[in-house]
């Protein structure tokens, strides 16, 4: 059985920005375990019309790998993709790539301080392991009635079927969230007919997108520190963001200025009240398009917000008796994200599972450590997720903290490490102090933040700057430390 001394699961933003980071730290001795035949997390799996991020380009992208050569303020996903894919081969992590080799199983062997890796290419053992999967990995498909009754063609959207034509189809949309908003105004002119059904309505943000002018790239070439500059402009304001979260009355008065804008963009009383969110802003994620509202007043458009009775044979019954006919059915329903598959997968000191660990409600140490998992590290992790900047700040400095605490190991000789129960409840218990009263617990709304117990497991409830003042040093005393 081969044996490195760390094993990375996943190749995309996580995956990679730990690798690349290792290695400059001097660990050279580590694979990176990718399920798929190419590099890319969801920026490969997200394939569908319209596929763009919703934070501006300079600022989701790696801080030690600026792009200059953003085409546009909002990248689209092909070129996500491209920029992960040249990180991959320009910092020389190409020979490490294991591609192929989804993992099965991960459980810790205690008597040799190893964990004991079954992948779908055979076996393999790490000293440490980091889980880079991410929260995004996993489609959730809604158990609707009729589901296997339909006929027609159904697929999610982060498993886009391409060699299915939608043109000249009547198709369908469940949800509206920030997939489907992009999906929505990019396949609205091919198909016959669209019908949006909806759950609840997203509070949706203008995103006045551009393209950089060839002069702009050219500046942001020669002259590195206007990336930075433009860089730290966009993550200012996008911290400020964070007043209107932890302050719902804040931000109920900001929310006016988006209900005037909608009644601007759309005059017909019915379809605006439909639009019209019932909760406050932010309690879900809050969206961003400059066209969706325009697609969803098209002619050949209909939003749907009566809730799904059934599928049967090539149609979509609704509560209301109604049914409508369907060639096509897209799911644009989300992510299995405080229930994430791997969690079944890892099997900590006492042979359980982290899924079993957790339960209900999952929950780490300083988001990224958890106990009874020796040498464990989980990228976007329990409370790391953002709701209002890029989830790139968070990583990163998950990834400081696990390079500062294999130096740490390697200078003293260390073997495990894993959190003091004490400090993981600590921080839990933090964490839940900072989420009262802000808008994710008081905005009136059930959102893919919070987990079955009602908790919001996923968000980091502050700035970031706090979260990176809290990972900023390895502190031993919060962790178990054992010898050889």
């Amino acid at each position: 059985m081969q044996h490195v001394q760390i094993a990375i699961v996943g190749s995309g933003f996580g995956g990679l920005g730990a690798a690349i980071r290792l290695k400059q730290a001097g660990f050279n001795d580590f694979v990176i375990l990718e399920r798929a035949d190419e590099v890319g997390g969801v920026w490969r799996d997200n394939s569908y019309p319209g596929c763009a991020c919703d934070v501006q380009s300079h600022l989701y992208s790696f801080s030690f790998a600026l792009n200059p050569g953003w085409s546009r303020s909002y990248s689209e996903r092909p070129e996500i993709w491209a920029y992960l894919r040249r990180c991959a081969e320009e910092f020389g992590l190409l020979p490490h790539l294991r591609l192929g080799h989804e993992l099965l199983t991960a459980a810790w062997d205690v008597s040799s301080s190893r964990w004991l890796l079954t992948t779908s290419q055979g076996p393999l053992s790490a000293a440490v392991l980091i889980l880079g999967s991410g929260g995004l990995s996993e489609p959730a498909i809604p158990a609707l009635p009729g589901l296997e009754r339909f006929g027609g063609k159904l697929f999610h959207t982060a498993r886009w079927d391409h060699s299915y034509d939608l043109a000249g189809k009547a198709v369908a949309v469940i949800g509206t969230g920030a997939s489907a908003i992009q999906l929505i105004p990019a396949i609205q002119p091919q198909v016959a007919r669209l019908a949006v059904f909806q759950r609840s309505a997203p509070w949706v943000l203008p995103r006045n997108e551009r393209d950089f002018t060839l002069a702009e790239r050219r500046l942001f070439e020669r002259f590195p520190p206007l990336r930075r500059l433009l860089r730290g402009q966009i993550y200012a304001t996008r911290e400020l963001l964070v007043l209107g979260f932890r302050h719902p009355w804040l931000m109920r008065r900001l929310q006016q200025g988006v209900l005037r804008q909608l009644e601007r963009s759309v005059p017909d009383p019915s379809l605006r009240a439909k639009l019209t969110p019932n909760y406050t802003m932010g309690c879900k994620r809050v969206l961003r398009s400059d066209d969706y509202l325009l697609a969803i007043q098209r002619p050949n458009v209909e939003l749907i917000t009566e809730r799904i009775a059934e599928l049967r044979a090539g149609s979509i019954v609704t509560e209301d008796g109604a049914e409508r006919p369907a060639d096509a059915i897209i799911m644009g329903t989300g992510f299995q994200v405080t229930s994430q598959p791997i969690a079944r997968l890892v099997r900590g000191r006492d042979s359980r599972t982290l899924a079993e660990h957790w339960g209900a409600s999952p929950q780490a140490h300083l988001g990224t450590a958890v106990v009874g998992f020796p040498n464990l590290f989980i990228l976007q992790g329990p409370n790391t997720g953002l709701g209002h900047s890029s989830v790139l700040i968070m990583i990163e400095r998950q990834i400081e903290l696990i390079v500062a605490t294999l130096r740490h190991m390697r200078q003293r000789g260390i073997a495990t490490v894993e959190p003091r129960p004490a400090a993981q409840a600590a921080f839990v218990a933090e964490v839940d102090r900072a989420m009262r009263g802000t808008v994710w617990t008081t905005g009136g709304c059930k959102s893919w933040y919070l987990d079955t117990t009602g908790r919001n497991s996923t968000l980091w409830p502050g700035f970031t700057w706090q979260f990176h003042r809290r990972l900023r040093y390895f502190n031993p005393n919060e962790f178990i430390l054992a010898g050889p």
